[in-house]
């Protein structure tokens, strides 16, 4: 199974931004357990970054190992 890894940023923007809506708590978390099962699922919509993210994907895998970034909408991630 995959090792995730949650990157002090993300921790605290989940916190910011995601923590106090139960419902969006809950589809983070869906979609953490859909990630765990199966990286390349098309409901995940896995693509590549560009600017000073062109390294990153939205969903980044890294042999056994993921590191989550960051996370909220497109234009706080950005």
């Amino acid at each position: 199974m995959i090792q995730i890894v949650l990157h002090r940023n993300f921790i605290k923007s989940f916190d910011k931004r995601i923590k106090r809506n139960k419902k969006l708590s809950k589809q983070v978390e869906e979609r953490t357990n859909l990630f765990k099962i199966n990286p390349q699922n098309p409901k995940l919509k896995d693509h590549r970054l560009v600017g000073k993210m062109i390294d990153l994907r939205s969903f980044s895998i890294n042999g056994d190992m993921v590191i989550f970034l960051d996370i909220g909408s497109h234009n706080q991630v950005y």
